[in-house]
């Protein structure tokens, strides 16, 4: 089974500085079930990190009240680095941690990938949990496959995400075609280039789910998510707009219709 999640770059604005009343994760999570979503990822969220143990178990324990599982997110192969986020992933019942190649002080060469992934997926497969590297344009695709290819473990995979590869050059299905064999959870914000005034140039961002260049059904025929039970997240590339308050009003109207536009897929299979 396939399920519906939201992550807080779903909340990117509302749980930002720049708004007036920052969303708590309690909160996120309140609005995550209000919308009856029953999936919410905790991502590149580094405040978690140091977090005690006491704390996530009370994440836990309303997160469980509201009947929502958690995912954990985060950036880099570090061992101790990704040993806490198995800790985390533990107290939290997260079944998948999702990371990327780099953070910003480290950008392991392929090789250095390999053996960081060797060095902890021994880790991730006692404890049963799946770390799935994103897809993202810092990281050519094939060199990531690469790498995660010479892995044949269920549990580590692909966290695919067609939209980030467009800025290295590489088109969306293209992206698809290469990781769908290998993918463990998804990302789902569409997205669009508009003209600069002007003409000059273009701005590359999110724009309301349908209206983009996501091809969502030719990436769901080919990941197959239901059957593998590949959890699909909801984000956004929402720009900032007007002001605060029109911003955090778009933010929930794009959930809104990307949970709908999901669910109405779902009611078709």
């Amino acid at each position: 089974m396939s399920r519906i999640g939201l992550s807080t770059y779903a909340f990117f604005w509302r749980m930002s500085p720049q708004v007036p009343q920052p969303l708590s994760l309690l909160q996120m999570l309140q609005q995550t079930a209000a919308l009856d979503v029953p999936v919410f990822q905790i991502c590149d969220y580094p405040a978690i990190e140091s977090w005690s143990d006491a704390q996530l178990e009370e994440l836990r324990q309303q997160a469980d009240a509201l009947n929502i599982t958690l995912e954990l997110g985060t950036r880099g192969l570090g061992t101790a680095h990704l040993q806490r986020y198995l800790h985390m992933a533990q107290i939290l019942g997260a079944r998948v941690v999702r990371s990327m190649f780099h953070t910003a002080s480290h950008r392991p060469s392929l090789e250095e990938a390999a053996r960081l992934i060797a060095e902890i997926l021994p880790a991730f497969e006692r404890q049963q949990v799946r770390l799935c590297l994103e897809t993202y344009e810092q990281v050519k695709t094939a060199d990531m496959m690469s790498v995660i290819d010479r892995f044949p473990s269920p549990w580590l995979g692909v966290c695919l995400d067609p939209a980030n590869c467009v800025a290295g050059l590489e088109l969306p299905e293209q992206t698809i075609a290469s990781t769908a064999a290998r993918v463990g959870n998804l990302h789902i914000k569409d997205f669009a280039f508009s003209r600069r005034d002007g003409w000059v140039g273009f701005t590359y961002a999110g724009c309301p789910m349908g209206e983009g260049l996501l091809d969502y059904d030719r990436m769901i025929a080919a990941v197959r998510p239901a059957e593998k039970g590949i959890n699909q997240i909801v984000e956004h590339w929402l720009p900032w707009q007007d002001d605060a308050e029109l911003t955090c009003q778009r933010e929930a109207e794009w959930t809104l219709r990307t949970v709908e536009f999901l669910r109405s897929k779902q009611d078709q299979e």
